[in-house]
């Protein structure tokens, strides 16, 4: 058997390494920009396709009750059966989300829910990137009403 000396051992060059980094350096700039928009691109996606769920869920609550869950039941109804207010008579076993839980946006806050809505027979808003009412690009609400605008 043949023992291997260090000297044997081929390595890279410092210039070889240095072309990697400069090309990954480059694939960076190019593709990062790129990558990072579509980062927030995708959170309103979501955040629109969250609040359609939703609303498809209320309208099922509505059917099987007779109305929507007041603003202080709130989208929790959706998950559990209601203990105060109108309590619903034929609330659905399980509940009317598939998970279970009621989905945070995708900035990690809760949605606003208000029964009755001020622009429909109820709101759903997330608040955007910034988390506060208003805002513009991706900072802008993200409502029930205005969903295919």
């Amino acid at each position: 058997m043949k023992a291997m000396r260090l000297s044997d051992n081929q390595g890279f060059s410092l210039i070889e390494l240095m072309v990697v980094i400069l090309i990954l350096g480059l694939l960076i700039g190019i593709v990062g920009p790129r990558l990072i928009g579509r980062t927030d691109d995708a959170k309103v996606s979501t955040a629109k396709i969250q609040i359609e769920s939703l609303v498809s869920a209320l309208k099922m609550y509505k059917l099987d009750n007779g109305t929507y869950p007041s603003t202080e039941q709130g989208l929790e109804a959706l998950v559990s059966m209601p203990q105060s207010g109108d309590i619903p008579k034929k609330w659905k076993k399980g509940g009317y989300l598939e998970k279970g839980t009621v989905p945070k946006d995708p900035w990690g806050n809760d949605y606003v829910y208000l029964f009755p809505g001020a622009h429909d027979d109820f709101d759903i808003v997330s608040y955007g990137a910034d988390g506060v009412a208003g805002g513009e690009e991706y900072n802008k609400d993200i409502t029930s009403w205005s969903l295919n605008e």
